[in-house]
């Protein structure tokens, strides 16, 4: 074998390398069938010593590597219109990581109601020893207003600030009050009668204005404590509305929930992204296809260069 046809069947080899890695990445079956026949054509040229094999050169030249550096350059584009969807992914990760240090998570707040209830239960109990012997004890629990303090920004449910004050309005002739506390009579005296059992029911805010909710463990009453000023009266659960008490999660656990599903979108997207073919290109390459698998290619080799021009025009402009 002569050193030129073995020059160029070696590097007919190389080139068709090139694209076989192509047909792997955009696992597209057009770009596959291409290839196989680049194949069929090589060995073609290889058996036979008779056909001219600079016509196999050329056919590379003209076609074949104008292929690839059209499937390379979408290659880059679409890497990098993936690469800024991979970006997104990953500032979304820094800020679930972010909300993740600071979330209170749902297993936090079920456990927190139940402590909140016994301090409150035991602050109402001192309360009521305090009012009672008219002394200037502090009644309440230490920390008291923490859980609040913790959970209300994701946990509490939103209310207007007109209904905040009409649920805190109150006559001054049916309270008792000192300097730490103010409270209904009639609801300390539902509270002795049942004992001070009674359960965290829910948490309402309006901006930086917070309630709890209680509700008295035996009987369908409830009440609301106001951090902002100890005070505890008789509340009408009916005005907060539909609220839906089953729901715990709070709202940095939606968010970053969001973010996750999110994520999980964008890496789909990524990934299709990649190997997007535009569909002018598709159906360009399944003409071309159609083409070099004619049993007659050999005979029109020299007026392929029509579907080349067609693929470096496309290269040299922003089509794709």
């Amino acid at each position: 074998m002569d050193e030129n046809r073995l020059n160029i069947l070696n590097s007919s080899t190389r080139v068709i390398s090139k694209l076989q890695l192509l047909s792997v990445f955009f696992n597209n079956d057009v770009i596959y069938k291409i290839y196989l026949r680049t194949q069929v054509l090589h060995q073609l040229f290889q058996t036979n010593p008779d056909l001219d094999i600079n016509q196999l050169e050329m056919f590379h030249l003209q076609f074949t590597q104008s292929l690839i550096d059209l499937l390379k350059k979408i290659k880059k584009n679409n890497e990098a219109q993936a690469d800024l969807l991979l970006d997104e992914i990953a500032l979304n990760n820094q800020l679930i990581e972010q909300m993740e240090d600071s979330v209170y998570t749902e297993q936090n707040y079920t456990n927190d109601k139940q402590r909140q209830a016994l301090k409150m239960s035991q602050s109402l109990r001192k309360l009521f020893q305090v009012l009672s012997d008219n002394s200037a004890e502090y009644p309440f629990v230490g920390n008291i207003n923490k859980f609040s303090a913790h959970f209300s920004g994701d946990y509490f449910f939103s209310i207007s600030t007109e209904l905040v004050y009409e649920l805190l309005a109150y006559n001054p002739a049916d309270v008792y009050s000192n300097e730490y506390a103010t409270i209904q009579r009639k609801l300390m005296g539902g509270l002795c009668k049942y004992d001070f059992k009674i359960d965290f029911y829910c948490g309402v805010r309006a901006n930086d204005i917070v309630l709890e909710v209680y509700r008295f463990t035996d009987v369908n009453k409830y009440f609301l404590f106001s951090p902002l000023n100890n005070t505890l009266l008789f509340c009408d659960v009916a005005k907060l509305g539909d609220l839906d008490l089953k729901n715990t999660v709070s709202k940095r656990e939606r968010m970053i929930r969001e973010l996750r599903d999110k994520n999980v979108q964008l890496t789909g997207k990524a990934g299709l992204l990649k190997t997007n073919l535009p569909q002018n290109i598709t159906a360009l390459l399944a003409d071309d296809y159609k083409k070099i698998a004619d049993v007659n290619f050999l005979a029109h080799m020299n007026a392929f260069d029509v579907q080349a021009n067609i693929l470096k025009t496309m290269l040299n402009t922003d089509i794709i």
